[in-house]
């Protein structure tokens, strides 16, 4: 009887453990990742533009 009722619980603080993750984690890392191919991708482009 403890066992059912606890399921729940459990399933709602593990959705919400990794809701967290990716909100406080991922995100920002996903956002740090795209500035920096975008100075990649620009560096590309200038070191191609010096080659012609």
């Amino acid at each position: 009887m403890f066992i059912t009722r606890g399921i729940p619980l459990v399933n709602f603080a593990v959705a919400s453990s990794a809701l967290a993750f990716q909100v406080f984690v991922l995100y920002p890392w996903h956002n740090q990742l795209d500035a920096e191919f975008k100075s990649l991708k620009e560096e590309h482009i200038r070191v191609l533009n010096r080659m012609k």
